[in-house]
């Protein structure tokens, strides 16, 4: 990681040749980027047009066409009721379930397609307050809280503002001093690489934050540093110091923070936490024994959806191979020493929201090799008002430079450790993947001298998509089960064979294959005292419950 010192005007200057070289060299790579991922929705757009001549819909193709086609029209029915609702008309014949479900509406009509959770929550009977929390080394993160307004009125500005950099102090309130029953269990939820917390909650009630709330979850959405708004306390936007920092500040300070906060505002001792994709990563790495195993203790279970830990075989395309061949001295002069190819976010603020959401699906499609065909089309233009965000570019040399984890593909392996897995006997090695990874690679091979996690490890689960070419699930499955974790209880695990890297959260079966499952984990882990005091959320299997 390098260093930066105070600001001078010989480093002004520096800083300034950096911004405007890679201003310009970064765009040229993402021109590339975009011109192949216009060719190649140009390929699918001309087979399926050579489908709709030949008489046949390549829609049908869809996973899931025919619940897109009934949700469409209950939504455009909907749509209606609450315009009519709104012009103040007698419409007792035209209102539907919806005016009498626990969480009525509190936003309705056409979808204007914002990137904002608040609105969403609403949607679906909801809303959000807006907590700013400080880091150990300064920044500002945003951290929302999904509430039900007829359960729970929000704080003041005041109350919601930073406290400080302490983390793990005592309660806003001490649980003597609270309900001793009927109270919500709490949950973090930490998003993906490139994306905010808002990934949680772009798919109406299928959300995953907004199940989790309805099921008596107490849900907080965790944001990463800089995101959509890069704050710190002392430094400034184009200071370099601000955006030096990788994955390893992610779990360690962020992830801290955040945790902290939840706990410090709802009184509990533990919390169930819930990471998709990076959000895996930084857990991983931060309750790793070289960092901060003591966040163990405030977690009663870890749920990676889509984990992170191993590279799948999409690392090796052109565009991210280019990257890794790049030297550290180089990538700084590609890619900056400051956020990493800024220009993503200011088409995301200048493109009207529906133009930047299929350009957005068409980029990202091409980049990630992932489809939106168990993806509710409609909402589509949603899930790219929260993406891309700010991120530092030695967080992507993290995951993408000559020395990082596109290299190792692995996120926590040392040098004495790749020469003893790469060297050990072939009878020792993992079972190669199905991805078809070469088992030369650094992390296949004999266990490591010691294992990453400690006794103070929460249990983990695992849900795993069989067809994420982005990560390899598989592989961290078989460190789990084949004994390399003794101190990490594995309490469950699932490979969803046809899911892809984003269909954990998005997939229109998302609740029944994933949401579902994390409920009745969180609640099977919830320690007793906790439970005690705890309302029973809904849907929960009770015999797995009593046995777990």
């Amino acid at each position: 990681m390098p260093s930066y010192g105070p600001p001078s005007a010989l480093r002004t200057v520096q800083y300034y040749i950096f911004i405007f070289a890679s201003f310009f060299l970064s765009l040229c790579f993402l021109a590339v980027i975009f011109v192949g991922a216009l060719i190649h929705t140009a390929g699918t757009a001309i087979s399926e047009t050579r489908l709709r001549w030949s008489g046949h819909n390549p829609d049908t193709r869809r996973s899931f066409y025919t619940e897109e086609q009934a949700r469409r029209k209950a939504r455009a029915s909907a749509d209606r009721r609450w315009a009519l609702r709104q012009q103040k008309r007698d419409v007792d014949e035209e209102q539907g379930p919806e005016e009498c479900q626990e969480c009525p509406s509190l936003e309705g009509g056409k979808d204007p397609v914002v990137g904002d959770v608040a609105y969403y929550a609403r949607r679906v009977g909801l809303d959000v307050e807006t907590f700013r929390v400080q880091t150990e080394d300064g920044f500002i993160i945003t951290l929302w809280h999904v509430y039900n307004p007829r359960e729970y009125e929000a704080l003041s500005p005041e109350e919601r503002r930073e406290r400080g950099p302490e983390v793990f102090t005592k309660p806003r309130m001490p649980n003597a001093s609270r309900p001793h029953s009927n109270r919500r269990y709490p949950v973090l939820l930490v998003h993906g690489l490139l994306q905010s917390a808002g990934a949680f909650c772009t798919n109406d009630e299928d959300s995953l934050a907004f199940y989790l709330c309805k099921s008596g979850y107490d849900v907080w959405l965790g944001n990463n540093r800089c995101g959509s708004h890069p704050e710190h306390t002392t430094l400034s936007t184009d200071d370099p110091r601000m955006w030096s920092w990788d994955i390893r500040h992610l779990g360690t300070l962020d992830l801290a923070a955040l945790t902290s906060r939840v706990l410090y505002e709802t009184g509990f001792e533990k919390l169930g936490l819930v990471c998709h994709s990076q959000g895996t990563t930084q857990t991983f790495v931060a309750l790793a024994k070289e960092h901060r195993p003591e966040l163990g203790e405030y977690i009663s279970v870890f749920c990676a959806l889509a984990p992170a830990a191993y590279a799948g075989p999409l690392v090796s395309r052109p565009y991210f191979r280019f990257m890794s061949l790049l030297s550290p001295a180089m990538f700084r002069v590609v890619f900056g020493i400051h956020s990493f190819i800024p220009s993503m976010m200011t088409a995301r603020r200048l493109l009207p929201p529906r133009i930047y959401g299929t350009l957005a699906y068409w980029v990202f499609s091409f980049l990630f090799d992932w489809s939106d065909t168990r993806w509710e089309r409609d909402l589509r233009h949603r899930m790219f008002q929260f993406a891309p965000v700010y991120v530092s570019a030695e967080s992507m040399r993290w995951w993408l430079g000559s020395d990082g984890f596109a290299k190792h593909k692995c996120i926590l392996s040392t040098d004495d450790e790749l020469f003893q897995e790469t060297n050990a006997s072939p009878h020792m090695r993992d079972p190669v993947s199905n991805h078809g990874d070469n088992p030369g690679d650094a992390c296949l091979g004999t266990p490591a001298p010691s294992p990453w996690y400690g006794p103070r490890t929460p249990p983990f689960a695992f849900w795993i998509g069989g067809s994420d070419a982005l990560v390899d699930g598989r592989r961290l499955l078989n460190r789990f089960q084949s004994g390399r974790e003794p101190h990490v209880s594995l309490v469950h695990s699932k490979i969803i064979e046809e899911y892809e890297h984003l269909d954990v959260l998005w997939a229109m079966d998302a609740i029944d294959q994933v949401g579902r499952e994390v409920s009745q984990v969180i609640w099977t882990t919830v320690p007793d005292d906790a439970r005690q005091i705890c309302r029973t959320p809904r849907g929960l299997n009770i015999d797995m419950v009593d046995r777990g």
